[in-house]
């Protein structure tokens, strides 16, 4: 397997987890990752294994045109749910997710952006805070924040 192909076998469910959170709607998801693997190959080519931080910028800008041309759509829930639970541990989840989706969209987006960042895309502070182009213990600071407001909105 080239470094390119590893390259996206090993980011592209932490990037479509990501983006859709970001933008609530999984079709749109689906399109972002390919959209964001495309410019990634074609603007930086296959060079060593590529760099995690810069294709989640490029996936972030994206998404951000995309959801400036067309409004967010909920997420798909039924995406985020394990098949091989029972239908009453299958409904939990749904519920769960749900929930949870709704309390993040609640979020200011750039702390929806962050909470999503942290939980999915496997960035250390320090790419994330290349992401945003603000410093390291800005992003602890606000991602903390967040979770507080994520807390609070749950309780």
């Amino acid at each position: 397997m080239d470094a390119y192909s590893q390259f996206y076998s090993d980011n592209k469910d932490r990037l479509y987890a990501y983006l859709l959170r970001m933008t609530g709607d999984a079709p749109l998801a689906v399109d972002l990752v390919q959209d964001s693997f495309v410019r990634y190959l074609k603007r930086y080519g296959c060079q060593d294994a590529g760099s995690r931080a810069l294709l989640f910028t490029i996936a972030r800008n994206a998404a951000l045109d995309a959801i400036r041309k067309r409004k967010a759509v909920s997420a798909e829930v039924d995406d985020c749910i394990d098949p091989g639970h029972t239908p009453e541990e299958q409904v939990i989840q749904r519920q769960t997710v749900s929930r949870l989706l709704k309390a993040i969209d609640q979020l200011e987006p750039q702390d929806r952006e962050l909470i999503s960042l942290v939980a999915t895309a496997d960035l250390t502070y320090r790419e994330i805070a290349g992401i945003f182009n603000i410093s390291e213990a800005n992003v602890k600071v606000r991602v903390h924040r967040a979770r507080l407001k994520l807390r609070d909105i749950m309780a």
